[in-house]
């Protein structure tokens, strides 16, 4: 058994985690990155939101995204049952910056691209060791056991970051991990080669594509002619004839016209993959000596791709609010009070965009033609503007859904 210490050590090297390291180092700390997996590996979560482009402009890797050969993104666009297709929002109609237009990505690359910026800023990363459970002294996280070839190792920090995504290794060992009621799909999905592409502008749209009961295709263009397809739905709806994911995805893109005519000519390049109910939310962001970012701390349906957006900005968020606390004195859960109003308040601006979509009265272009003043807020939030006042949006969402006007805090805070 070794032991050594650091300002702050990092759980996981997605997106999330990969930022919060990266602006510590930037910030002058010494910095422990460990990563259960060896880089590059599959993810899912391809489509970036505009937005983003401002966290990446601090880590210092638009030179990697602008040269990397990902489809540009310019616009979302919604397919009806029918197949008629709305008019994209186009994002440079309400953005004049260099930020109108974001990337589709291919994860293994990214990701990877993401670790190496945090190596070559100065992080100590370290892939292949999983980290099984933290060190405490009374109510504090004083650091993290991890295991390695021949045995295992200790590592203590002022301040522990959880990125572990999806496995939530704090919030699950504190019993603080709680699914969302209303948002409880499922997807399935999987990639071609060869189907069709939209002409122009958009080639490298995200199209969502509606199937009855307001569930969803997804198409993303990627690069090398490939695009990324998945249905997401209630699991009773999917799974009503069978369980096996093949046919459920044969059975609902036959089904979804807009969807069969763009993959009739690719070819399937596998494999199906399936994720479970997957919104959740932890009831806490942080404690005394350690915090909760990105996936770590709650996941939201991906429908608005909302997802690499929210662990980029909650990794900037949590590195700015840690090195100011380091600065000061010690790290404790009231720290992070301001650092959880502000993730919550994202997510929450995000939540209620997702059940409008999934409420049966709702129509986006019905909606603007309501409102046609909260445009403009609209696209703010289809961009990821959402850590600003957008209570005139919220509002007329809640008044047009109604079950909207529930606030997330009911599912754990």
């Amino acid at each position: 058994m070794s032991t050594s210490t650091y300002d702050a050590i990092v759980v996981g090297g997605g997106p999330a985690g990969a930022t919060t390291a990266t602006l510590l180092a930037q910030h002058g700390r010494q910095v422990l990155l460990l990563e259960r997996e060896s880089f590059p590996r599959y993810h899912i979560g391809e489509s970036l939101m505009p937005h983003t482009w401002f966290t990446f402009e601090r880590l210092g890797v638009l030179d990697w995204l602008t040269q990397s050969g990902s489809p540009r993104k310019h616009s979302v666009q919604f397919v009806s049952t029918s197949g008629k297709v709305s008019q994209p929002f186009y994002f440079f109609k309400t953005i004049t910056e260099d930020w109108a237009s974001t990337w589709q990505i291919r994860r293994s690359d990214f990701d990877t691209m993401m670790l190496e910026n945090a190596v070559a800023t100065g992080v100590d990363v370290r892939q292949g060791v999983a980290v099984r459970d933290v060190v405490r002294e009374g109510d504090r996280v004083v650091g993290v056991r991890a295991d390695v070839p021949g045995g295992s190792e200790t590592h203590r920090a002022r301040v522990v970051v959880d990125a572990t995504g999806r496995d939530a290794l704090l919030a699950a060992k504190l019993g603080w991990k709680q699914r969302d009621p209303d948002l409880n799909k499922i997807a399935i999905f999987t990639y071609f080669t060869g189907a069709l592409r939209d002409p122009g502008l958009d080639e490298g749209a995200t199209t969502v594509a509606y199937i009855p009961d307001k569930g969803w295709f997804w198409y993303i263009p990627l690069m090398d002619d490939t695009v990324g397809v998945g249905v997401v739905a209630e699991h009773d709806y999917l799974y009503r004839e069978t369980r096996d994911p093949e046919a459920i995805f044969r059975r609902e893109a036959e089904d979804c016209r807009w969807i069969r005519e763009h993959l009739a000519p690719g070819t399937h390049q596998g494999p199906m993959r399936v994720t479970g109910e997957f919104s959740y939310r932890a009831t806490q962001a942080a404690g005394d000596g350690f915090c909760l970012v990105g996936d770590a701390f709650a996941f939201l349906d991906p429908v608005f791709s909302s997802g690499v957006y929210l662990a980029l900005k909650s990794g900037e968020l949590a590195a700015d609010t840690i090195h100011a606390a380091l600065e000061t004195g010690e790290v404790t859960a009231t720290t992070f009070a301001q650092y959880e109003r502000d993730v919550r308040h994202g997510l929450d601006s995000f939540r209620r965009l997702v059940l409008a979509f999934y409420d049966p009265a709702f129509n986006f272009g019905e909606f603007i033609g309501k409102h046609p003043d909260l445009q403009p807020q609209l696209v703010d939030a289809l961009v990821g503007n959402v850590f600003k006042d957008l209570r005139p949006l919220m509002d007329a969402l809640g008044s047009y859904t109604g079950r909207t006007t529930q606030p997330a805090d009911a599912i754990g805070s």
